[in-house]
């Protein structure tokens, strides 16, 4: 399956890549897989941020409000008692809650195909043949996205990371850098545009491919 492919000048390539049927071509029953490995990657990356007090962590009750008879009202031991206001909180998040969801590796692969056929059927996916820099210039990366038409949310898989690439990249805030290893659902999704190198593309191969473990 032959696709367009650029030159690092922007320039369009005489000779076009070939896509993976089994990596941009498989079918798609339904987006149940899809979906599960979209959710179990936000859910991966989950902070567990929020906790409660209990009533044994509120300051304050240390003294019994009121004796406990002959005052015609109901017992009470502490102000910081659940049912009261400003008392602590019953069954809250307590801070160690696991919100992690697992799915198998063949599953998740199998998913990340299914996403990057999706992203080819929609026009997302493009090639250019280098993406070598000698020096960080964010300017550069810059006129080359849009020469190549390539705007909103980019996501651009390299071979290898350099750190004068990483850093031409890291101040766009619509681009994400990222290798073959890396490339997971939640990003293909939420990519307008999925640009590959040529050797990025012979390593997601090797990765999802047919000939893939």
């Amino acid at each position: 399956m032959a696709i367009a492919t650029y030159t690092k000048t922007g320039t369009k390539s005489t000779a076009p890549a070939k896509l993976d049927k089994a990596i941009f071509d498989v079918e798609i029953k339904n987006h149940d897989l899809v979906k599960s490995a979209y959710v179990a990657y936000m859910a991966n990356g989950r902070e567990n941020l929020a906790k409660t007090k209990t009533r044994g962590l509120v300051r304050g009750g240390g003294r019994k409000p009121w004796r406990q008879k002959g005052t015609g009202r109901a017992r009470f031991g502490s102000i910081r008692n659940p049912i009261w206001k400003g008392g602590g909180i019953v069954f809250g998040p307590t801070g160690n809650e696991n919100y992690s969801k697992n799915l198998n590796a063949k599953a998740n692969k199998q998913a990340v195909r299914q996403a990057l056929t999706m992203a080819q059927n929609s026009k997302k996916v493009s090639v250019i043949e280098d993406l070598t820099v000698k020096e960080a210039k964010t300017n550069e990366i810059v006129k080359l996205l849009d020469k190549l038409g390539l705007k909103r949310n980019i996501l651009i898989v390299v071979d290898k990371k350099t750190d004068e690439l990483v850093k031409s990249i890291r101040n766009i805030s619509n681009v994400k850098l990222v290798t073959p290893n890396y490339v997971n659902v939640y990003d293909v999704m939420n990519a307008d545009c999925i640009m590959f190198t040529a050797a990025a593309l012979s390593g997601l191969t090797k990765r999802l491919g047919k000939e893939a473990k």
